[in-house]
């Protein structure tokens, strides 16, 4: 099997881009430079030196000595710059050979498929038991505004009919599109605002996850079309862009208002050329014009007039349901499978296409909290925090008032108030599940729960029903370790008890990958986040609760990203798992769900992963006694050898002074800034999940998805304990996950690129710690899965990323050579091209990041 995807990869992508390559590199983009005719050498040239140990500055040197001798200092710069710009336009023909062969290269139709799980379940007779599963069961797939989407509109339209013009063996239209790519600009100017961000992800809504999960559910249906139609949250998307707010001052009610409004336009625009679709079928009398009357209701709103009676979403299903029934009873239900296909996308999209959640840190709410309590001294005890947590607990949630929230000058504090009337504004004009959640990131326990309680309260939801869940988001080790008690503490209240009863006797709960792993490590973080659902789960049990976890996840394994499937097929029956639910973002979004194949692929193996916990026995993948104790104590042991890393002393003046940390605020590709706080010296606490593994990325060292793993391992083979490890391996599909994830991670890294570095009179030492782990940890995975090299087991995943950092390297050399002249101009009089390489470093980040897929 892994032959043949081999064979497919190299035919279908290695090949067509060795074609498509020379293609581009011939074109005339730059005849003066002469970039396309010399990239193929300086990519040569950095291997065989990096190979033979030179440094990029020496690489550089030594092309320019040979290929342009007479280049000026202005000239060399320039051409860099042109080699940058030819290298995230390769990238882009990678992307797009890789969409274009997608059905064959990932073996879509193989046995993890819907269709499959649905034929084994009639085989062994469960039918029954995932019919009843399938009227509970969701997966929600939430796309974040975080910074690591590099790709302007523009450049996603030609990659889509690129991907077009391959598949079709189009050579010059292909062309063209590659001499127009040349042509285009990637680099944005200006940052997009939280709204401009909100427009860019829509035309993934529109153009992928509209038409996407209607397949799905439509597959689904032609077995199951009760339970599908009964379930609302079978497959739904969730949308933080103009909800997060959490470090993004530019994010304010009146943002949410528009992207709500925008989102409400999107799906109405969706609904409206779908029903002009249907008119060309359900021509008939009593069909038509009522097709034409919901035409004409879809068109007055999007002409933007003002309209008197919006929408409603219960009577446009409801007329659905009365044309249906004429099409049975007058014309033979004929093209009735495309009405209750359009139907079923109006169940799930309603007219909110996807949900808003709102999302503040737990320092900014308990600030608004503080606020409140100074004007309003009658609304709570003045020493209500000297109370017990019991007590403290019950007067937040039994608080009762109003607050005039403009009365308040700080606008942090009026935007984090008005942010609690504004989801009850937003519900009223797209309905309930236009936004329903609040997220506290750094959740610290119940007492969090309880501010936001109160706050929702005292700001406009006074005299009804709260239509909110409540999210507490549990990031750190120390805060995933006591999880399940702040959470006991929540379920005893007997107001919230009676909050929970009116929400269905559920309660989500957020769980972050990426700043546990910050924290951490690797090994210590997932495994924090997999106790904490098993503890999560067993209290809620005892309470009567349904848990439901949502899992901050970003594209890397350093960030809770890898192959998913794997890690949610690897839940036990001690971890809920009636909902999957998990955040994507930047370039994964575009990976995972830039083409409709991706996206039916990668959501239908999250329903697989999720059915498939629910519908078999999952006792094997329960960890007996003794893996559990092993687990813990590789745990323990790797976040022991992490802690020490981190707490190093020159941990941070390293990413400071060696890597691209301070340049990702430099891109203008996201609107939030690159650190928490306003100070500027640097603290571990303030770094963003995102440019923190992004810079170790960008270093081709990836120290977050693999330290600490090798130092564990080694441990246990000191001990004499390793065939243990081999048990636990070949068991444990929640381990084998991991070392996998992990695998992937060190694929990526490549040391040659920074081994200037171990000279350094001041980072040298430190450099070789770096290394001296990610060889151990190499050679401990290789061991303990049997492989003879990383991901021997994945041919597509490592055929890719091997094509993809061949590619890259001439980039990520430059971008090495910039930082090391940086140092020198900083060390000279008047530095006069200090801000030009400063410029290139930045301008690399691009490729690496689009390259890499994953990577922050």
């Amino acid at each position: 099997m892994t032959d043949k995807v081999a064979k497919t990869f190299a035919e279908l992508v290695e090949l067509n881009f060795q074609l498509y390559n020379s293609l581009f590199l011939t074109l005339p983009l730059d005849a003066v430079e002469q970039t396309g005719t010399l990239l193929p050498l300086l990519s040569e040239a950095c291997a065989a030196g990096l190979q033979h140990g030179q440094n990029p500055a020496e690489i550089i040197d030594d092309f320019f000595e040979v290929h342009k001798p007479a280049f000026t200092e202005d000239e060399r710069i320039q051409f860099l710059f042109k080699v940058i710009q030819y290298v995230e336009r390769q990238v882009v023909l990678i992307d797009a050979l890789e969409d274009a062969a997608y059905s064959r290269i990932h073996r879509i139709e193989g046995k993890a498929s819907l269709v499959q799980l649905m034929d084994r379940a009639r085989d062994n007779d469960l039918d029954e038991k995932l019919s009843g599963i399938l009227e509970n069961f969701g997966v929600r797939v939430v796309l974040t505004a975080h910074p690591t989407q590099f790709y302007p509109g523009q450049v996603l339209a030609i990659i889509s009919d690129l991907t077009e013009a391959i598949s079709s063996n189009q050579i010059g239209t292909a062309r063209d599109l590659l001499q127009q790519l040349g042509n285009t600009p990637f680099f944005q100017k200006q940052k997009p605002s939280p709204y401009d961000e909100a427009v860019l992800l829509t035309w993934y809504l529109g153009n992928i996850f509209y038409p996407s999960i209607g397949d799905i559910v439509d597959q689904l249906a032609e077995q199951f079309p009760q339970q599908v139609l009964g379930n609302q949250e079978l497959i739904t998307v969730g949308f933080w862009p103009g909800g997060d707010r959490d470090g993004n001052p530019f994010v304010t009610t009146d943002t949410t208002m528009k992207v709500a409004a925008k989102l409400r336009y999107t799906v109405l625009g969706c609904y409206h050329q779908n029903i002009r679709a249907l008119k060309r079928r359900l021509s008939f009398r009593g069909t038509y014009d009522r097709l034409v009357a919901l035409e004409q209701q879809l068109h007055e709103e999007l002409s933007e007039a003002k309209v008197e009676h919006p929408l409603n979403l219960d009577a446009f299903l409801a007329e659905i349901d009365a044309i249906e029934q004429v099409l049975v009873a007058e014309h033979q239900g004929l093209y009735r499978d495309l009405l209750q296909s359009f139907r079923r996308k109006v169940q799930l999209f309603g007219f909110h296409f996807a949900s808003i959640d709102i999302r503040q840190d737990s320092r900014v709410i308990s600030a608004a909290l503080d606020a409140v309590m100074a004007q309003r001294r009658d609304l709570l005890p003045p020493h209500i925090f000297e109370l017990n947590w019991q007590q403290q607990i019950d007067c937040l949630i039994s608080c009762k008032g109003h607050v005039d929230i403009e009365s308040f000058s700080d606008p942090v504090i009026r935007d984090t108030l008005g942010s609690f009337a504004i989801m009850r504004k937003i519900q009223m004009l797209n309905g309930e599940r236009a936004t329903h959640r609040y997220i506290i990131s750094n959740c610290r326990g119940a007492s969090d729960i309880a501010k936001v309680f109160a706050l929702f309260r005292l700001c406009g939801w006074a005299d009804v029903s709260l239509t909110v869940d409540i999210v507490p988001l549990f990031e750190t080790v120390d805060d995933l370790q006591r999880a399940g008690a702040s959470m006991t503490h929540i379920y005893t209240n007997r107001h919230y008890k009676a909050h929970l009863e009116r929400r269905r006797k559920r309660q989500t709960v957020m769980l972050g990958f990426s700043d546990g792993t910050k924290d951490g490590g690797y090994l210590m973080a997932n495994w924090a986040i997999y106790r904490a659902k098993e503890d999560l789960t067993a209290i809620s049990r005892q309470s009567g609760v349904e848990v439901i976890f949502f899992d901050g996840r970003g594209g890397p394994p350093a960030r809770g990203g890898g192959d998913t499937y794997l890690f949610y097929a690897a839940m036990g029956r001690k971890i809920e798992s009636n909902q999957i639910q998990m955040t994507v973002q930047g370039q994964t979004i575009s990976t995972f769900y830039g083409i409709k194949e991706a996206a039916v692929h990668n959501m239908s193996q999250l329903l697989m992963a999720g059915l498939e916990n629910n519908l078999y026995d999952r006792a094997e993948r329960e960890l007996d006694d003794e893996q559990r104790a092993l687990m813990e104590e590789l745990a323990q042991s790797s976040y022991r050898t992490y802690e020490a890393f981190k707490k190093h002393a020159l941990f941070l003046p390293y990413l400071e002074e060696m890597s691209t940390l301070n340049y990702y605020a430099m891109t203008n590709i996201g609107s939030r800034p690159a650190k928490r706080g306003t100070t500027r010296k640097l603290k571990f606490e303030d770094l963003r999940a995102i440019p923190f593994v992004g810079a170790w990325s960008q270093l081709k060292q990836n120290v977050p998805g693999f330290y600490g793993v090798g130092s564990a391992l080694k441990d246990q083979e000191d001990k004499g304990n390793f065939d243990a490890c081999i048990r636990l391996y070949q068991r444990s599909r929640f381990f084998r996950a991991l070392i996998a994830n992990s695998m992937q991670s060190m694929s990526k890294t490549n040391f040659a690129l920074t081994r200037y570095m171990q000279d350094d009179p001041r980072f040298g030492v430190f450099w070789n710690i770096l290394h001296d782990e990610y060889e151990l940890s190499r050679a401990m995975v290789l061991k303990i899965s049997g492989q003879q090299q990383l991901l021997e087991d994945n041919p597509r995943s490592r055929m890719s990323i091997q094509l993809r950092e061949r590619v890259v390297l001439p980039l990520l050399t430059v971008q090495q050579y910039a930082l090391m002249r940086i140092q020198q101009q900083r060390q000279s009089e008047g530095h006069p091209l200090l801000e030009q390489y400063e410029k290139m470093v930045m301008r690399s980040l691009f490729g690496n990041i689009n390259a890499s897929r994953n990577s922050a």
